[in-house]
């Protein structure tokens, strides 16, 4: 997969990952250790919650989202870097469910102070194989620049001139 930088993205491109199939022992596994709550740990305790069934942590459902992005999804030079965000969690994940990632160039700013660089941002919706919405993470990313176009190379028209002969 082609790696991009900041100055191949364009607001509107999109991109989608591959799949994960979530079971019942996954979201078990992964509640046990990190979410340790009736509703993601025991079935019948979860019927009698508002989720009215075993439903996996929206953590559980972040970190499959990461993986599957870092994966197949965006493929940004340098690795997915966080710079901030806003996650929502619409409908809950159930074992049985099949996960992809569309996600969606919103917005490209390069940095003033920091030339090599700027901030992507990138709406990713996680959905089941029934196409609901589970996950609706809106990302701040900081991506680099092409190295070839390093502010720190002369502007054309400009020539270097050493004071040392």
């Amino acid at each position: 997969m082609t790696k991009l930088y900041l100055d191949d993205l364009k607001p509107g491109q999109t991109f989608v990952s591959g799949s994960h199939a979530l079971d019942e022992a996954q979201i078990k596994a992964f509640a046990g250790a990190f979410d340790p709550q009736p509703f993601h740990l025991d079935g019948e305790a979860a019927e009698r919650t508002l989720f009215g069934g075993l439903a996996a942590s929206g953590w559980h459902t972040a970190a499959i989202t990461m993986r599957l992005n870092v994966e197949s999804g965006l493929p940004l030079a340098n690795g997915i870097i966080g710079a901030g965000g806003e996650i929502q969690w619409p409908a809950p994940t159930r074992p049985g469910d099949i996960l992809h990632v569309e996600s969606e160039v919103i917005d490209v700013v390069p940095s003033r102070s920091r030339p090599e660089r700027g901030i992507a941002t990138i709406v990713s919706r996680t959905l089941n194989q029934r196409r609901e919405v589970l996950q609706i993470l809106t990302a701040k990313l900081v991506a680099y620049r092409r190295p070839d176009r390093s502010p720190r190379m002369p502007a054309v028209g400009f020539r270097l001139v050493s004071r040392f002969r």
